[in-house]
């Protein structure tokens, strides 16, 4: 098969199944991943997917949102790296807020057990790892909580969140650029974290290389509104410095 029928074929199973995957689609047509990988690179060139972390999207589909399954299992060790560098910004006492996601639940277990904050977080995964801390004064915000994510959203959360200034905010985000900032695929999602920037005196996101370039429905804030961003070495050392560049503080980990 050559290559342009390779990435027909590509282009095709991805707009069927919503996404496709490096490692099976090698094993499908019994090439190398490399060679994967050169197909979505030119299919993302086309403008016709967006590659994401393994694999890639249809393009357009700014709606994707992986369910908190896989989002534990993609880019697993960036991601303790990456929470493990986040502790170093707990302060010393105080109060902190936890976003939702994969990343700020890999930070809340691993709170040391001589820290004694107040932690305020809607995030059921997040509120379970920090339940049973002997120094933490736990707040769960409350709402509907979406399945996907495990996450409490809409007018609960957000009346609470509007009611508290908390010393730091720990964020997440699905994707994040330059250009357009932060997003994510779900409006209520997007309200939540919105409402959490707005609560804290210092925002920490933590975000792994992989999702620096993508681009989601709902946009909830400039790279302007964090202090910090926490990332993995993947990130590509010319998008760093053009981020550095642009003011935001970055730290590769």
């Amino acid at each position: 098969m050559y290559a342009p029928e390779r990435q027909q074929e590509i282009l095709r199973l991805a707009r069927e199944g919503g996404r496709v995957d490096v490692l099976s689609l090698a094993d499908t047509f019994q090439v190398t991943a490399e060679t994967v990988r050169r197909d979505l690179k030119a299919l993302d060139r086309a403008g016709l997917v967006r590659r994401v972390h393994g694999g890639a999207i249809p393009a357009g589909r700014l709606d994707f949102e992986p369910d908190l399954a896989e989002r534990e299992s993609t880019a697993a060790d960036e991601k303790d790296r990456i929470a493990h560098a986040a502790i170093a910004e707990l302060p010393s006492e105080g109060s902190v807020v936890l976003d939702a996601g994969s990343t700020a639940a890999r930070l809340a277990a691993g709170v040391p057990l001589e820290c004694a904050l107040t932690v305020v977080t809607h995030s059921l995964p997040a509120a379970a790892r920090l339940a049973d801390h002997p120094g933490i004064d736990l707040h769960l915000v409350g709402g509907r909580v979406r399945h996907r994510t495990r996450a409490a959203v809409d007018a609960w959360a957000l009346r609470a969140y509007g009611e508290i200034r908390a010393d730091v905010v720990f964020l997440g985000t699905n994707g994040f650029t330059l250009e357009h900032g932060l997003t994510t695929p779900d409006l209520a999602e997007a309200s939540v974290k919105r409402a959490l920037i707005a609560s804290g005196r210092r925002v920490v996101l933590l975000a792994d290389s992989a999702k620096h370039g993508q681009e989601h429905f709902a946009r909830f804030g400039g790279l302007t509104d964090i202090d910090l961003l926490i990332t993995d070495t993947g990130l590509n050392p010319a998008d760093e410095a053009a981020l550095t560049a642009a003011g935001v503080e970055v730290l590769c980990v």
